[in-house]
């Protein structure tokens, strides 16, 4: 079974990789913007990317199902899955901010095994696998160790998005509470988390390829990763990720169950 984690480990890694260089090659250029039915903008890069992924896993692993953001599922029955976002933070990338990542999970079932979240405009990579630790660059990574919300940074893609007056409530309660908040968003700020330079991130709506690779990541890191609900899953459509020693306290100021399982 290690073997098999160690084998997803890599290949999450190339499959991030691969995409993230295929995508690099469009930033900063001058693109051709359409709007998704949700709103939000989609372009060349964002599908080019995604086939990128596709065809490397294919090529490699062509039982195995494949759920992404811009293209048509394939196999969404197989048993094991990989989950894609080619430009998670269109966004950032569209206005030549360099905060964007691609995003890969491979899945067993309901179970993600291993995820990897490639920053290509910052040179950067995290990945995971369950039971191997979270890798920063091929070095491991942990979230920090910072104990008082009153030396933390809190981190939320735009406090616009809580979508909820209870989210945005729990937000700036946090956030009055913290050292230093802000929008950095998207899944920077779950790398942030991951690698111990912020302590929580919060995402009020989140679809399974924005949460699915991270989910890992944090974990492994050392840290603590539930839906708003409280739930520990990355199909919870919102994510609070926090290192493990505010991981109370801060869900506590958010209106977020928490139960010390979770730690």
């Amino acid at each position: 079974m290690s073997d098999d984690r160690s084998l997803l480990l890599e290949a999450v890694s190339d499959v991030a990789r691969s995409t993230g260089a295929t995508a690099l090659r469009y930033f900063n250029s001058r693109l051709s913007i359409e709007r998704k039915a949700d709103g939000s903008p989609v372009t060349i890069a964002d599908r080019a990317a995604e086939q990128q992924a596709r065809d490397w896993i294919l090529a490699r692993f062509p039982d195995d199902g494949i759920v992404g953001e811009e293209l048509a599922a394939v196999r969404r029955e197989a048993r094991r899955r990989w989950i894609i976002d080619p430009i998670d933070g269109t966004r950032s990338f569209l206005r030549g901010v360099p905060l964007w990542g691609t995003l890969v999970a491979a899945c067993d079932g309901a179970e993600v095994l291993a995820g990897a979240a490639c920053f290509p405009a910052l040179g950067e990579m995290v990945s995971a696998a369950v039971g191997l630790g979270a890798w920063w660059n091929g070095a491991r990574c942990s979230v920090s160790d910072v104990r008082a919300i009153e030396d933390a940074t809190v981190l939320t893609t735009d406090h616009r998005f809580a979508r909820t007056p209870e989210r945005l409530t729990g937000w700036r309660r946090l956030a009055s509470r913290a050292s230093l908040a802000r929008d950095w968003g998207d899944c920077y700020g779950y790398f942030l988390v991951a690698t111990g330079r912020a302590e929580v991130m919060i995402d009020g709506v989140l679809a399974d390829w924005d949460a699915a690779a991270l989910f890992p990541v944090i974990r492994e890191a050392g840290g603590v990763f539930t839906d708003c609900a409280g739930r520990e899953t990355p199909f919870g459509s919102s994510a609070v990720a926090t290192n493990a020693a505010l991981a109370r306290e801060a869900r506590a100021l958010l209106d977020v169950p928490f139960s010390d399982e979770a730690v």
